[in-house]
Parts: structure tokens; C-alpha cells; sequence
């Protein structure tokens, strides 16, 4: 395991970090947690992700117990969550001082930490000024109850925004952002962060390198009723899988799985290492509901050096969708 900084901070998180999204508390209790944040750690994984909308805050609660019964010193790893959707009423959603700063104690509670390592704003509110939820976060950075606050699919526009308001206020700064990012989700990192990296120096920890599951090539034929996608409440990701979208996707991903094939690698692996070799990628986040899956995952790590410029083009060939840069003048 090698340890990237997290932008232009000192902090330094794990290239592969671990995340509890539809997981933990929906298909893996304490034990299970217990098993998979033990082999995650000891691999070298220090950065384990949440939030308080995974199931409800379910899934923090599982993480919290877990990491308490495990005993882990407090200054080995980081921990996170998000703040957005938080229940139903008007007053447990969004990213107003009040919910961003309760939001943060019922973390806390559920994770059985006395500090949040990171914060992120789970979504844009176009209904809150962002000056509100910037000094909200900057306070509970003075009290001491989170170390580095951030944004997850929040445009560059409004990145910028939140650094130009802490520059004129003389508040905290977001220091990450949380896209999506794989093989077929790519124009918020690569093309709309261009200006954020080398203004403001963000981090980021990406979420789904494997495309909700598709890159590992198990819904070619349909969806396993093992898996995410045959989950109940999930319709949106089964949606995803068997719509037009996946449909056309088959395809690239059957001529992906040859090109990761002829280098040595299962599909998997490669569009891992894919998202690994960009270096604007602080963290790549894994999901896991088993042991094996995700000892599987940490394997890619092993084989770097398969993906070469040969095989980078080769992708290229076949995804075609590298965004058009703007022209510089």
C-alpha cells in the first residue's frame, strides 16, 4: 500500500481506502465488519468512509461498534462522513448551520469517535448560501469536532465559490471533493476540477471505480440475485444495470475484459488501476460485502506495472470518451 496526500494538505490517506455505502448495515452486520475493516487495516487501508445517509445512519453505527470492539488507536485512521440526507423533515436535510452541525454530533454518536477526520457536504444545496455552510464547517473545525471538511459531486464552479467565500471571510477552505469517477464517468474529474487542482490543490477520494459493479463484467448476462443491484431499494442501481445505458455498455465492457485479459489482469483489477493512475486521485474507494471480495481487490495492487502505455491506449480505443479539454488562451 502507498499513501497519497490528500491535495494540498499534509494528510496522508491509503491509495485504496474502504467504504461502507449499501453494505454495512443492509448486507453485513458487526461480525462480518469486523472481518473486513480488520483485513482493510492491515493491508494498509487507513481511510474508511460513511455517511449519515448510508441506511439511515445504520451504517455508521456497524463502522463505530466495529472499530471500538476492534480497539484501533484513534491516530491510525481516518474516518468520514456526510452530511445531507439526514430524515425527512425540513430540518434534517440540506446543508443549513443547523443540520450541518447536528448532522456532525449524531456522526460522532454513531461512530463512537470524538472527531470526524473528514466532512464532506454530500450534494450541492441550491436552497442554503454557501457563506452558511462554509462558516458552519470552519466552526466545527474550531471546536475541534472535524479536521478537514470537503464536497462530493459539487460542480468546479461551486468549489470555487466556497474558496472564494473562506478567502473573504478568513474561514476554512474545503480540501476534498468526492466524485464519481470510473471508465465511463470522467468530465467532472478530468475536465471541470482542472482550474480547482491547480488553484486550490483538491483532493479527492472517488467513489464507484467500478461502475456500481459493471466493470467486473458479473451483469454481462443479467443481475446476479447476490448482487447489489438485486438488493430491494435498489432499483435505481438495477435501473442503471439493465437500462439503455448498461445495455450499450455491454459491449465495451466484453472488449475491455480482452484488453485487461491479454495484460494478465481480470477486468476488475485493471479499471481499478485505471482510476489508480490518475494523480489527481487521492483515494480509490472499494466496497465489499465479503472477505474475499475485497482481499481480491487489494490484489490489483500487486500488478501496476501490466497497465502500460500500450494498454492505456488500448482503453482508450474502446471508451472513447476522454473529455475535450478547454482551449487555453
Amino acid at each position: 500500500m502507498e499513501y497519497r496526500r490528500l491535495g494540498k494538505s499534509g494528510l496522508k490517506v491509503s491509495e485504496f481506502s474502504f467504504g461502507s455505502w449499501v453494505t454495512f448495515a443492509n448486507q453485513v452486520d458487526v461480525g462480518p465488519a469486523k472481518q473486513l475493516l480488520t483485513a482493510a487495516y492491515d493491508a494498509g487501508i487507513n481511510f474508511f468512509d460513511n455517511a449519515e445517509g448510508y441506511e439511515a445512519g445504520a451504517s455508521e453505527q456497524v463502522m463505530g461498534q466495529a472499530i471500538q470492539e476492534l480497539g484501533w488507536g484513534r491516530d491510525s485512521f481516518i474516518v468520514s462522513s456526510k452530511v445531507y440526507w439526514g430524515g425527512d423533515k425540513p430540518t434534517q436535510r440540506g446543508l443549513s448551520a443547523k443540520h450541518v452541525t447536528e448532522a456532525c454530533h449524531a456522526a460522532l454518536k454513531r461512530l463512537r469517535v470524538d472527531h470526524l477526520d473528514l466532512y464532506f457536504c454530500h450534494r450541492p444545496d441550491i436552497d442554503t448560501p454557501i457563506e452558511e455552510t462554509v462558516r458552519a464547517m470552519h466552526n466545527l473545525i474550531l471546536q475541534g469536532k472535524v479536521i478537514y471538511w470537503g464536497t462530493s459531486e459539487w460542480s468546479g464552479q461551486q468549489i470555487t465559490e466556497a474558496h472564494l467565500v473562506a478567502r473573504r471571510d478568513g474561514l476554512t477552505p474545503p480540501t476534498m471533493e468526492q466524485p464519481q469517477y470510473n471508465l465511463f464517468e470522467r468530465d467532472k474529474v478530468e475536465r471541470d476540477y482542472l482550474p480547482v487542482y491547480d488553484t486550490y490543490g483538491l483532493g479527492t477520494t472517488i467513489w464507484s471505480p467500478l461502475a456500481s459493479g459493471l466493470l467486473t463484467g458479473k451483469y454481462n448476462d443479467g443481475v446476479p440475485q447476490d448482487s447489489r443491484a438485486a438488493l430491494p431499494g435498489y432499483d435505481w442501481l438495477r435501473e442503471i444495470v439493465e437500462g439503455p445505458k448498461g445495455a450499450r455498455r455491454i459491449p465495451q465492457i466484453k472488449a475491455l475484459a480482452r484488453i485487461a485479459s491479454d495484460a494478465g489482469l481480470p477486468i476488475h483489477h485493471m479499471a481499478l488501476l485505471w482510476c489508480l493512475a490518475n494523480p489527481r486521485v487521492s483515494t480509490v474507494i472499494l466496497g465489499a460485502s465479503r472477505l474475499e471480495q475485497l482481499q481480491d481487490n487489494l490484489e490489483a495492487l500487486d500488478h501496476k506495472a501490466k497497465l502500460t502505455p500500450e494498454v492505456m491506449d488500448a482503453i482508450e480505443e474502446v471508451v472513447q470518451n476522454k473529455p475535450e479539454l478547454p482551449q487555453r488562451i
